[in-house]
Order: structure tokens, then C-alpha cells, then sequence
């Protein structure tokens, strides 16, 4: 299962976080955000680690410079960008694409974005993610998509046991943010910490990924 941790700012903080059993990294650079990060300092990761770039309905020249400066491994779509859009940034590097999800959202509307890596389902909201509110996951029962997907939206430390008990074939991690705050973009060390080892100490998690 993919643990990214995302909404980060904090120099040290950051460097707290690689620290930690974690695979992915996410930095906001959605300027309105009060998670918006407008320089990535040097971080010593581990190998296995990906930088996420997050950005929602910026310029293509825009991304791609980032991702030339801050050397991403992903670029996560976050706002309205079209599937043109996304093809064309796709073919520069591995691509996330964000749909906002309700109870009355279209799935259908994912199948125009089938190309991209990693689809990642976040609450509805009037803002462009850390809400800190969850939707209902029993909604993407029956979805049925050749994507993997990430869950986002309110995910704190009381639900271990519900992303546990989730289960979707393309099902592949998780996106944790606002719940694992002492303030926007500085994560609790001890809290995220310890919500890791429940995790992956838990015999359902060791399952889920002997089966993927």
C-alpha cells in the first residue's frame, strides 16, 4: 500500500517526514493553498521515495518548469484540466490525475483520463483539497476502472480500520494531510508515526500487500 504524505512546507519538518516509513512526498504549489510551498529545499530521501508535485489548473509551461527545477517524479493534477491537458503533460512525466468526488459525481467522467498512472479520489469541496472532510468510500464499490487509485479526503488516525477494511482490486494507497496537522503544512511527527506502525504491524495491512 502507497503511504503519501502530503501538504508539506516545513523545512525540518520535511526532513521528520522522509524519515519516516513513508513512499510518497507531496508539495502544494496551488499559490491560494495555505499549504503552498514556493521552493523545495535539498532532502536526502531514501531510494524508494517519490516527490510528488501538486498543482491545480496551472500553465503546462508552468509544471514542467517545476518539474525540471524540483527534479518530480509525479505531477498530481488537482484542479479542472482536460484530458488534452493531461496527455500532454503525461508525456513528460508519470501522471495523477484528482477527481473530486460527492455522492452525486460522475465516474463516467474518469474513463476520458484511462491513460494516467494513478487516479486519486478526494472529497468534494469549494476548495482544492485539505477539506479535512471524508466521503463515502462505499460509493467506489462498484467502480470499475483499469486504474490504480489512491483514497484522499479526511483520512486520519481513526480509520485505520475502515482504509483496512476497503477493498477495490485497484485499490493502492493512501493520501494523508490535514488530520495529521498541528497547523496547515506542519505535520504531528508522533501522531503520523505512530498511525504508521498500527498500519503496517496490522495483519490485514501485511495481506492487502502480499496480494498486490
Amino acid at each position: 500500500m502507497i503511504i503519501k504524505v502530503c501538504g508539506l512546507k516545513d523545512n525540518q519538518n520535511i526532513q521528520d517526514i522522509i524519515g519516516l516509513d513513508i513512499d510518497w512526498i507531496g508539495y502544494n504549489f496551488y499559490k491560494p493553498s495555505s499549504r503552498y510551498i514556493s521552493s523545495i529545499p535539498f532532502i536526502n530521501k531514501k531510494n524508494h521515495q517519490k516527490i510528488i508535485g501538486v498543482f491545480v489548473n496551472a500553465s503546462e509551461s508552468t509544471i514542467l518548469q517545476k518539474v525540471k527545477n524540483y527534479n518530480l517524479d509525479y505531477v498530481q493534477l488537482h484542479g479542472d484540466e482536460s484530458p488534452e491537458f493531461c496527455k500532454n503533460i503525461k508525456e513528460s512525466i508519470p501522471l495523477i490525475k484528482v477527481f473530486r468526488v460527492d455522492n452525486l459525481f460522475d465516474f463516467k467522467l474518469t474513463k476520458e483520463y484511462e491513460f494516467c498512472d494513478y487516479f486519486l479520489f478526494d472529497t468534494a469541496s469549494t476548495q482544492y483539497g485539505g477539506s479535512g472532510q471524508k466521503f463515502d468510500w462505499s460509493i467506489l464499490d462498484e467502480l470499475d476502472i483499469n486504474v490504480p487509485f489512491l483514497l484522499s479526503g479526511g483520512i486520519g488516525p481513526d480509520d485505520l480500520d475502515d482504509i483496512l477494511k476497503f477493498s477495490h482490486p485497484n485499490f493502492k494507497g493512501i493520501d494523508i494531510n490535514s488530520k495529521f496537522e498541528v497547523s496547515p503544512g506542519l505535520k504531528d511527527i508522533s501522531l503520523l508515526n505512530g498511525f504508521l506502525k498500527q498500519l503496517k504491524n496490522d495483519q490485514n495491512y501485511l495481506s492487502i500487500n502480499q496480494q498486490r
